[in-house]
């Protein structure tokens, strides 16, 4: 099966235009290493910005992407947006497909249908987990895993409301658990937690309040099996020292200073380096994040991660140059309402699993 996907993906690269020689061209620092890493299960998280059909949904927010409104946005464009999401996928992870894929800013099951069996996705053994949220735009969050790797246990979705406003509408969070490619049971939770519009500040209990929801849930697996491995990973739309993922998801970055009940944030030390997945006009920002339950770092667990095994994958061309401010910026689809017809405005991020021997 593993020879079936290594030619398949070398095919398609070549097809779509992949470049071989930068595929594990990856950060948090920009380097030309192509040394591959060794791992057993690798875990992708991306926000693929705006990731919509073509068709008008009455209950959804949708116009400005459909072929008349403000973005044109078209078949087309649509189908190169979905070839450029499985290039990305297929060069994550050095001809072997990632084992999960978390992925936030989808519109509906129809584009993860498109992804997994209209690219060359279709050659492997991609499902989806994903359910409707109540965000006004119509923006979902899901989980793709590969059935020979991960056997779902169950899933479900976990609301986000705001206790004095009955109009706010938001992501749901999904949570799912299942087995580990036949060794241990991983708990996942993927989150795009509510957006930074109109303020950090003034926006900031809305993320909070998403946090606690994670925690809560978290704290009730806990409760059950104390060594439970948690992965909780997404576009937190805060970074890792605020409040949301420091303090209420206790996302702490030091391992030396962990207490009970902390959990630990892999992005942490990269994002102290002053790297990030997403940049916000000369700033850079690390919102994508995976934070992990303390059983997942020892060693002697069935499956277990090392604390520098996350990082942000940014070869060069998932990069374009900031004509506004220093440096390069991540290629994105659009600017505004200009199509430029990029990736999206995020970097991935990945992580490794390793399993005992």
């Amino acid at each position: 099966m593993n020879i079936l996907i290594y030619l398949i993906v070398f095919i398609s690269a070549i097809i779509y235009g992949c470049n071989p020689s930068s595929v594990v061209q990856q950060s948090p620092a920009p380097s030309n290493s192509n040394q591959a890493t060794s791992y057993d299960f690798r875990i992708m998280t991306y926000n693929v910005e705006n990731l919509f059909d073509i068709y008008d949904d009455s209950l959804k927010k949708d116009e400005d992407f459909l072929p008349w409104g403000i973005n044109k946005w078209n078949r087309e464009r649509y189908q190169d947006k979905l070839k450029k999401i499985f290039k990305v996928i297929a060069n994550v992870s050095e001809w072997e497909y990632p084992s999960l894929i978390a992925l936030t800013e989808i519109e509906n099951q129809s584009v993860l249908e498109e992804l997994v069996h209209g690219t060359p996705l279709s050659e492997s053994d991609y499902h989806i987990i994903h359910e409707e949220s109540p965000d006004a735009r119509g923006i979902d969050v899901a989980l793709l895993y590969r059935r020979s790797l991960f056997r779902p246990i169950q899933h479900q979705i976990i609301p986000v409301t705001m206790p004095n406003d009955s109009l706010f509408k938001t992501r749901d969070i999904l949570y799912v658990s299942g087995i580990v490619h036949h060794t241990d049971t991983l708990h996942f939770f993927v989150v795009h937690f509510p957006s930074r519009r109109g303020g950090e500040a003034i926006s900031e209990p809305k993320r909070i309040i998403a946090a606690e929801k994670v925690r809560e849930k978290c704290d009730s697996i806990l409760a059950k099996q104390a060594h439970a491995n948690i992965i909780i990973t997404g576009d937190f739309n805060d970074e890792p020292i605020n409040t949301s993922t420091f303090e209420i998801l206790r996302g702490k970055g030091y391992q030396n200073e962990m207490q009970e009940g902390d959990f630990f944030n892999m992005m942490y030390d990269t994002y102290k380096k002053g790297y990030g997945s997403y940049k916000f006009q000369s700033s850079w920002n690390l919102i994508d994040q995976f934070i992990i339950s303390p059983s997942l770092l020892n060693t002697n667990n069935s499956i277990y991660t090392t604390i520098h095994s996350a990082r942000i994958f940014q070869p060069e061309w998932l990069s374009i140059k900031d004509d506004a401010y220093p440096g390069v910026k991540p290629f994105r689809t659009y600017s505004g309402p200009n199509y430029i017809g990029g990736y999206s405005d995020h970097y991935p991020i990945f992580m490794d699993i390793f399993f005992k021997k």
